[in-house]
């Protein structure tokens, strides 16, 4: 399933993060003083565990009957089998996967780390939360006759998975951070039903204007001597253009109107990104924000090369 995942990766992010860390805000912290939300804690708290637990088996629960609702329910069944989607939108929403994959289980381990639970084992059961939950939506798809399981989303998810796991492991911090931005592409007024009939549609659905970035934390690798400040980063990104279908583009519309013939490319992308959960302030509430928004790469100058269009510059690039 192309689109949808992304689109619940950032509602499912935000929720949590508002549900778990506004729990000291509403007397679930264990003292006045207690350390603040964002940062773990080394007290074993149960309250705020079973809270967890609670929030995340609620969340789950919830979020597999809506998407069978929402997206499955008015197809027919079929037995387990497999589709090989790998060849569509030039893999944009692979990597829209992993990011998936990448985030929710961050918010695992982070929700582990605020209840106390010591740091390996945040990592390895908060850590593949996501990769579950993705997981059960290719279960979903593979029952499901209009689609199949999808042997490139499942690597993916493993992938997201894996590299967020293995840095805890590695260095105990995200020194590499998968990030997300995203403009208005010209294409989705040929194909509103596949990209995007309003702004937000447009947004979420056209891969078009998606940019998916490795965003490199250089205090992390350039050590604690160094004059770099601790938030500024190293972004290279991937987007896809010229894309009115999955497989190949479409010359003539739903109602029979001719699409102007577009070159699809692969871009790539270089430039300077702020990881904002390296900025603490004095408020939890400002903290709490700028960690739930720091899977957004911020708008900086860029390189671009396209594989069709070559070599351009963006003042700022979003």
């Amino acid at each position: 399933m192309l689109i949808f995942n992304d689109i619940y990766a950032v509602l499912y992010r935000l929720f949590l993060w508002v549900l778990i860390f506004g729990f000291p805000f509403f007397g679930f912290s264990q003292k006045k003083d207690s350390v603040s939300v964002l940062y773990p804690s080394e007290v074993f708290s149960p309250k705020r565990t079973v809270g967890i637990v609670g929030i995340e088996f609620f969340g789950y629960t919830s979020s597999m009957v809506v998407l069978n609702s929402l997206w499955y329910k008015d197809y027919p069944r079929s037995s387990f089998h497999w589709f090989n989607d790998n060849h569509q939108w030039l893999q944009m929403d692979k990597i829209g996967h992993a990011t998936t994959s990448y985030y929710v289980g961050k918010i695992g381990i982070d929700a582990l780390r605020w209840s106390g639970v010591n740091k390996r084992k945040s990592v390895i059961y908060g850590g593949v939360l996501g990769l579950a939950f993705l997981t059960s939506v290719e279960v979903f798809d593979g029952i499901s006759e209009e689609w199949g399981a999808s042997s490139g989303d499942v690597i993916a998810n493993i992938s997201g998975a894996a590299l967020l796991i293995g840095q805890e492991l590695l260095w105990e911090e995200q020194r590499i951070m998968l990030k997300f931005s995203a403009h208005f592409s010209p294409y989705a007024q040929y194909r509103p039903n596949t990209l995007g009939g309003t702004w937000n549609e447009r947004f979420l659905k056209d891969y078009n204007g998606q940019t998916y970035w490795l965003s490199v934390n250089l205090k992390s690798f350039g050590g604690e001597g160094s004059y770099v400040p601790k938030w500024l980063n190293l972004a290279i990104g991937y987007s896809a253009d010229g894309m009115t279908g999955g497989s190949q583009n479409y010359l003539i519309d739903s109602e029979g109107n001719s699409i102007p013939e577009f070159e699809r490319q692969r871009q790539f992308f270089l430039s300077l990104d702020i990881d904002l959960t390296k900025i603490k302030t004095k408020s939890p509430f400002v903290n709490t924000l700028l960690g739930a928004f720091g899977f957004v790469k911020i708008p900086m100058p860029t390189y671009e090369y396209g594989t069709k269009s070559g070599l351009s510059a963006h003042f700022l690039y979003f």
